[in-house]
């Protein structure tokens, strides 16, 4: 990829690039729990929504906590990117001074056509997490919000951000944890056990905080912190918000 590409004025501009990323160590599970494709064409629907903005208040406060901790680091970072980065969420909160220049990932063309605009100059490449399209030791920072839940192999596209990541780069990511929407399963699971006779998952599977630092440490990573926030939120609608696994 040309850093020219890079170099434009403020806005984003697109760039679609085939499914194929960096290769990684390890096998991967023969078995997908999340459809990739539906996914896509799920978050196509519920960002063509005319009133959808209405329903994105938990990526904006989940974005402004990621961005927070951009700035906590004194320096500034020539080129980051933004996995799953949807609308830019974290980007709006982010000032060319810290970041001079964003790449904006998602799977959704949709989504990052209504990408909104920052002053940082920014190029939106549609790509699928799963498959990062980019050279080792590129970013000097890479920042992931709301969008690592819904990854297969978590594993392997952690390994593949580190690679991605300069030997001084900064990862810094949010997403769902493993007793997100407890009440919710526990509810759907007793009603249906009692009408049914049993049950079958209608809440995706989430991973479980102690876990995230051995997966970390395991692609590579170092120094690392792990924070829990709890967030008490009423979701309206909760297939609006891309947080269904339909």
């Amino acid at each position: 990829m040309s850093r020219s590409l890079l170099l434009r004025l403020p806005g984003c501009w697109s760039l679609s690039v085939p499914r194929r990323g960096l290769s990684v160590s390890g096998g991967t599970s023969s078995m997908n729990v999340f459809d990739r494709a539906m996914k896509r064409r799920q978050r196509n629907w519920a960002a063509a929504l005319r009133d959808g903005h209405k329903y994105e208040y938990l990526r904006e406060e989940v974005g402004g906590r990621v961005a927070d901790r951009v700035y906590d680091i004194a320096r500034t970072f020539p080129v980051a990117l933004d996995v799953g980065g949807g609308k830019s969420h974290v980007a709006e909160h982010l000032s060319k001074d810290v970041v001079e220049h964003l790449i904006l990932t998602d799977v959704s063309e949709e989504t990052l056509k209504r990408s909104r605009r920052t002053q940082i100059p920014t190029l939106c490449v549609q790509a699928d997490e799963e498959f990062l399209p980019f050279k080792e030791n590129t970013f000097d920072l890479v920042v992931s919000s709301l969008s690592l839940h819904w990854i297969n192999d978590l594993p392997g596209a952690l390994r593949q951000i580190q690679q991605v990541l300069k030997p001084d780069g900064v990862f810094i990511g949010a997403m769902v944890g493993g007793e997100t929407l407890y009440e919710l399963r526990c509810s759907l699971q007793l009603a249906e056990t009692e009408r049914e006779g049993g049950f079958s998952p209608h809440v995706s599977p989430f991973t479980a905080v102690t876990d995230l630092g051995n997966l970390l440490g395991r692609a590579g990573f170092n120094m690392l912190t792990v924070v829990r926030d709890l967030l008490s939120l009423i979701i309206f609608n909760i297939q609006i918000n891309k947080q269904t696994n339909r």
